[in-house]
């Protein structure tokens, strides 16, 4: 059975939004990661203090759905202003937009933890997309302008925090290989490479 819907789990560094932004090209689907989402969102005139109402959270999610199809991965877009839009109660709408984008299909949908934001299914193929810590830490250092030292460091912080939010949202004690259906290393393969394998595994190659 042919997937339509992509999740792709990605650690620092390893080229997961690159990969499924190709992964998206050649499969004519819908590309989502959380900042196209949060930017969609805002877009759709998310109010925090309104994601706690069911019904107001309904008719924001049809809001975002438009805005998504329309534009919400335009690059140039608004960015997501002020301290709102990384709160908890926005954090919960991303994670159920997420869901709900999922759920329309034909989507390839990039965030650290995407693979487990979306009910198990026949539909859904689960990736992660990783690297060796000092492969991704020479990735870093040349994107950002870092000596490699820094680099190394940042990316501890944020291995630690996508540990720490998987804990806290997902309940995941321990990130297991057997969660994904396809494990990537892009170590020593290309974007391209990495894209193509995906592809294969949803089953449209």
């Amino acid at each position: 059975m042919d997937r339509d819907v992509v999740c792709i789990s990605h650690t620092t560094g390893a080229g997961g939004e690159q990969v499924g932004r190709l992964v998206a090209e050649r499969l004519g689907f819908l590309y989502a990661d959380e900042e196209v989402i949060a930017r969609a969102a805002e877009r759709s005139g998310i109010d925090p203090e309104a994601v706690a109402d069911e019904e107001r959270r309904k008719s924001m999610f049809e809001n975002l759905m438009e805005a998504m199809a329309y534009g919400g991965s335009v690059t140039g877009a608004p960015p997501v202003a002020g301290d709102d839009h990384s709160s908890e109660s926005v954090r919960a709408f991303i994670r159920e937009a997420i869901q709900e984008i999922a759920d329309h299909g034909k989507a390839v949908i990039v965030a650290h933890a995407a693979s487990y934001a979306v009910r198990a299914g026949e539909r859904e193929l689960r990736v992660l997309v990783t690297a060796p810590r000092d492969t991704r830490a020479k990735r870093v250092a040349q994107a950002e302008g870092l000596e490699e030292l820094e680099a190394v460091r940042v990316l501890k912080r944020s291995d630690a925090g996508r540990v720490d939010y998987l804990k806290r949202f997902y309940g995941v004690g321990e990130e297991l290989p057997i969660h994904y259906d396809l494990v990537v290393n892009t170590e020593s393969l290309s974007h391209e490479q990495a894209a193509e394998l995906v592809v294969r595994a949803a089953g449209r190659a």
